[in-house]
């Protein structure tokens, strides 16, 4: 059981996969250069950048969360979709690559 515990809690990955976001057959996003967050006992995230994602159909949510290994998140929504993705504008220190960038939620 110490084993697991070995490991960070968080580790970041930088690529330059091509990566798309859909809602529907409406294309959000169209990315490279994604960060993937690897994050034990959560599922990987990818990071994208902003400039990377038609940011006219997103809305600000009124959804604010702090996460203390992360930072404070600003969520967003899609019209008919709420709190699809979220972006860390203010992080703690170790977590600066991902300030700025969207996290969609694959579920929604």
């Amino acid at each position: 059981m110490a084993d697991q515990f070995a490991s960070p809690r968080m580790t970041l990955y930088p690529h330059s996969l091509r990566g798309r976001a859909l809602a529907g057959d409406s294309l959000v996003a169209d990315f490279r250069n994604g960060i993937e967050i690897r994050e034990r006992g959560y599922p990987s995230r990818h990071h994208i950048p902003k400039k990377d994602v038609d940011m006219s159909k997103l809305l600000v949510s009124l959804t604010l969360i702090h996460c203390p290994f992360k930072g404070d998140s600003t969520y967003y929504s899609l019209l008919d979709i709420a709190d699809v993705a979220w972006s860390y504008e203010r992080s703690i220190d170790e977590m600066q690559a991902i300030v700025g960038r969207l996290v969609f939620d694959g579920k929604r």
